[in-house]
């Protein structure tokens, strides 16, 4: 009798030990919670000043989003989201750096061929952002000074990009997959913006059709430190 008893505690036993899995001792670590994104109370702009102008932009915040929309990418759609992209190169991530120059503090100097921006300090430094600038024969230099300001834009492509590209929406809300990002600055009375964007891989890069476009952490930085009539001097 306690042979059968002793043969049943060690069958019990040992289809305990097989079935149970190994014990951790560490707590699953909690997803880290993105950081919301700070509102700021300015006047928006719109695509052109002639059309959007003079009101508060309603839209709503949005976190950044690095994915990119179908027309975007010709790539597959399980391929577009995939977030294996090169790296940005940290070169072209924001920093502070000194800066000897004859523009005032406040003033926004983009420097095409560097491929960054640099807003002037007042205590003999510059922050410099990463940039990405217009591809061969979209590049220009001039003086201008920022005329609105538009947290998370619309979008609407001007005719001459629509003839290059038939494929484009005609008009796109703001949002996270917008192709202007979180932030844009509009220059004077040009189709050129100041923005962030949803390719954030392409910092560093001449690809755009002769915008500024920055990461959209970075923009939203410099978004909140300018002004309207700010002085942008492009090189």
């Amino acid at each position: 009798m306690q042979r059968v008893a002793l043969s049943a505690v060690l069958t019990i036993f040992a289809f305990t030990s097989a079935t149970a899995g190994p014990l951790s001792l560490n707590a699953p670590e909690r997803p880290a919670e993105a950081a919301p994104v700070r509102p700021v109370n300015n006047l928006g702009g719109g695509f052109l000043e002639q059309l959007f102008g003079g009101f508060q932009s309603t839209a709503p915040r949005y976190e950044p989003n690095p994915f990119v929309m179908p027309w975007q990418d010709r790539r597959a759609p399980d391929e577009t989201m995939d977030p294996a992209r090169p790296a940005v190169n940290p070169r072209f991530m924001k920093q502070v750096v000194g800066y000897d120059g004859n523009e005032r503090p406040g003033t926004v100097i983009i420097n095409t061929n560097e491929r960054m921006l640099y807003l002037v300090q007042d205590d003999g430094s510059a922050i410099r952002y990463g940039i990405g600038v217009g591809r061969p024969g979209f590049t220009w230099a001039g003086v201008h000074h920022i005329t609105q300001k538009r947290e998370w834009p619309d979008w609407t492509p001007p005719a001459e990009m629509l003839k290059r590209r038939p494929d484009l929406p005609r008009h796109m809300e703001g949002g996270p997959e917008n192709p202007l990002g979180a932030r844009a600055m509009y220059l004077g009375s040009t189709l050129y913006r100041i923005h962030g964007s949803n390719e954030p891989w392409t910092i560093g890069t001449a690809v755009s059709s002769g915008c500024i476009r920055m990461r959209n952490e970075d923009v939203i930085d410099l978004y909140s430190r300018v002004r309207v009539g700010t002085r942008v001097v492009v090189i």
